[in-house]
């Protein structure tokens, strides 16, 4: 079944963001859309619906609602209600309205850095200050330090942005990491955001994710976790997302900051992500191998080449590159003169690091390696 994945399909004239935006000549592999088609499951539920012709307003659904519930019970252990949670058309939707929803303008954010350029974003659109907790390589897994931000706390922090698994670094934290930010939280009196959208994607044998707001009755009532099936089923162009806010007050300021601004998320999303969670587990399977293989070719590959390093992700199909080494002042604009569009370090807090998605076919993925020694070995 991998090799379905394998498949050339051409997006250069489909309106994709991620393939439209360099010449012809450079390879894209920056923002996280995968070049897979979406499972057949998917397909097949969107060409039911678009056959029954009618588009109107649609309502809560009932069966996705269901299927989540459900979903985070079988895997997480986790039983959540139906009212917590709160359709949205995007997790960045997400994490712009819990920074404005639960902080005021003199009031501060804390998040990690590097970071998925949104968790920075959000607090610069809302015109919040931020502070950053940096994140260490340690044992071949960036790690969050939390620690360090204790003698920049002023007391006017109300929220911690969380990313997990870590977005670029690929971390799937352990329960007494997750434990240790919740300590964290309670200790400084915070609210957390836990931005979980890539909980699927599990590279690692063995590891597992589990959500912060799983891990007690407080971490539950001081959090709003935001998650999708867009990044695992690629189907981000849809956009299906969901917060789980159990807290009823928070839940009340967050939908209170959404009303009138963030519309409702449309039929085909939410039919799009009821069939994915319901049926698409074979697919996810078969994809976790086939990325499993791309993660430990790029980054045996990388790791020979003198000048980059990049640490296994532990999740993600997103591989963080260590160009420090390397005796050029922009890495990203160097790799794109050599025909590769990756992700900008800078944009994440790294201007030295390099951001490659490997949700790509192999010959993509052969290519782009080829092209990254031939790049290196021109210094």
């Amino acid at each position: 079944m991998a090799c379905i994945f394998d498949e050339g399909i051409d997006r250069r004239h489909s309106d994709s963001v991620k393939w439209n935006k360099y010449a012809e000549d450079v390879l894209p592999m920056w923002v996280a859309d995968m070049d897979f088609r979406s499972p057949s499951c998917v397909l097949e539920a969107l060409q039911q619906r678009v056959a029954h012709g009618v588009f109107g307003y649609g309502d809560r659904p009932h069966e996705l609602i269901d299927v989540v519930i459900e979903r985070m019970a079988s895997r997480y252990q986790w039983q959540i209600k139906p009212d917590w949670i709160v359709f949205l058309p995007g997790v960045v939707a997400g994490l712009n309205l819990a920074v404005r929803a639960f902080t005021e303008t003199d009031e501060a954010t804390l998040a990690p850095t590097p970071v998925y350029p949104p968790f920075r974003k959000s607090s610069a659109f809302a015109h919040r200050p931020q502070l950053n907790a940096p994140l260490q390589l340690q044992h071949g897994r960036w790690q969050l330090d939390l620690a360090a931000l204790s003698s920049q706390l002023t007391g006017k922090e109300k929220l911690l942005m969380l990313c997990n698994p870590q977005n670029p670094g690929g971390t799937v934290y352990r329960r007494e990491e997750l434990e240790q930010q919740l300590a964290f939280a309670q200790q400084h009196d915070l609210l957390v955001c836990s931005d979980e959208i890539h909980c699927d994607l599990l590279l690692e044998p063995g590891v597992k994710h589990i959500p912060f707001a799983s891990l007690s009755a407080d971490a539950e009532q001081r959090s709003i976790t935001l998650i999708s099936p867009s990044k695992t089923f690629n189907i981000a162009g849809l956009g299906a997302s969901m917060a789980i806010i159990p807290n009823p007050e928070l839940r009340k300021r967050f939908n209170r900051t959404r009303d009138g601004i963030v519309p409702s998320v449309d039929v085909l999303a939410l039919t799009a992500a009821t069939a994915a969670w319901r049926d698409g587990e074979p697919w996810l399977q078969a994809l976790l191998v086939y990325l499993r293989g791309h993660r430990d070719r790029l980054t045996r590959e990388v790791n020979g080449i003198d000048g980059l390093h990049m640490a296994a992700p532990e999740a993600t199909y997103l591989g963080w590159v260590d160009a420090s080494a390397l005796p050029v002042e922009n890495p990203t604009l160097f790799f794109q003169k050599a025909g590769l569009g990756f992700s900008p370090g800078a944009d994440f807090g790294e201007a030295k690091f390099v951001r490659i998605n490997f949700g790509c076919t192999s010959a993509t993925l052969e290519e782009a390696i080829r092209r990254i020694k031939a790049a290196v070995n021109t210094l």
